[in-house]
């Protein structure tokens, strides 16, 4: 039955008000040069609304009550729902002409997600999507998600599979509106910053929901949204309201080493950039913003003094010494040592892995 299922029947047709009116009309007796008479209007005006070109108004279902006794607003709830029904059936044109935009959506993700029904009828699916996205159109899904002066597009993901980009990003902004934010302050998030870089010590099940309270009392949403087929990004940042930031974080890589650079990378964009843009990691960024990002990064987790100390590293002893020492994980540091030396194979069993909760 397709949309049935969910929707309910929807007729593809509208009656207008005017064909009850011309039965009571017959009924009657009456000519339609009477009719339009005792309602003081002109026979083409009656013609109009028994055609359903022109609407019954408060005034006219006022009129006739007094001449056929039919209550006013009977004529203006039939009205309410013609118009009604007219405009479902315009928008179920538009959205059908509309289809193609599924063709690059991850229908399979946003219905594992709950965001979509199990529905199979097309248009049921865009308009689904639609709602999912906030917008009332297709065009108004463009304006916002391929127009550059909105959304960033210094990866190559977002030029080849936008509908891909934007269902993540769409899933940030989601969990990231429910999370209540006190008002942005930089100072206080700096501070938090320095709190949550002593929480890389801790498992998952303490350092998330400290890192999500210190971000939130600071005006920054954290959002950890799974990572999507086909979005081999790590994090992204973007500002909801002018008081409100989200960072948006997945567990692509599934070591504590890229999550914790992840987020400081994001934290940097919040402290240092503007706030009109989608800033986006994907690990390949050359511009200015993202490479101060990545350095923000680098000297909060490490400072760079300790470069040389960490790539002459030679045992565990030593790598658990130089993290007791920073008071991080000894995965970071692990992490730090294979970037500068390129011996990726040299302690990867101190960098712990990460995994989505059930």
């Amino acid at each position: 039955m397709g949309s049935d299922d969910k929707l309910g029947f929807q007729p593809d047709y509208a009656i207008a008000p005017g064909e009850s009116l011309r039965e009571l009309i017959d009924s009657l007796g009456m000519s339609h040069k009477e009719m339009a008479t005792r309602l003081d209007m002109t026979e083409q005006s009656l013609v109009r609304i028994l055609n359903g070109t022109q609407p019954i108004t408060y005034d006219t279902s006022e009129r006739l009550e007094l001449v056929t006794g039919t209550p006013a607003s009977f004529w203006n709830n039939l009205e309410a729902l013609y118009r009604e029904q007219c405009a479902k059936i315009a928008q179920h044109e538009r959205l059908a002409a509309d289809i193609k935009l599924l063709e690059n959506i991850p229908l399979s993700v946003l219905r594992k997600k709950g965001f979509l029904s199990s529905t199979r009828d097309k248009t049921a699916q865009l308009k689904e999507v639609l709602q999912f996205f906030g917008v009332s159109s297709v065009s108004a899904w463009e304006d916002i998600w391929l127009n550059p002066a909105v959304a960033a597009r210094r990866s190559v993901c977002f030029e080849s599979r936008p509908g891909h980009a934007a269902v993540w990003i769409r899933m940030g902004e989601l969990e990231a509106h429910d999370i209540e934010c006190a008002p942005y302050d930089k100072k206080r998030f700096k501070e938090a910053i320095s709190r949550i870089r002593r929480l890389t010590r801790e498992p998952p099940h303490i350092f998330v929901g400290e890192m999500r309270r210190e971000c939130a009392a600071s005006g920054v949403a954290l959002a950890l949204v799974p990572e999507i087929p086909k979005v081999p990004w790590f994090g992204a940042t973007k500002w909801l309201t002018p008081t409100k930031a989200m960072i948006l974080l997945n567990l692509r890589g599934k070591k504590e080493d890229k999550f914790w650079f992840s987020f400081f990378h994001e934290a940097g964009h919040v402290l240092h950039d503007g706030k009109k843009q989608l800033y986006i990691n994907d690990g390949k960024q050359s511009d200015d913003s993202e490479k101060r990002a990545d350095a923000f990064a680098a000297e909060t987790l490490i400072p760079a003094v300790y470069d040389a100390r960490i790539q002459a590293i030679r045992s565990h002893d030593e790598l658990q010494a130089v993290a007791t020492e920073l008071e991080v994980s000894t995965g970071i540091v692990a992490g730090r040592f294979q970037f500068l030396t390129k011996k990726w194979n040299w302690f990867k069993d101190e960098i712990a892995g990460l995994a989505w909760a059930s």
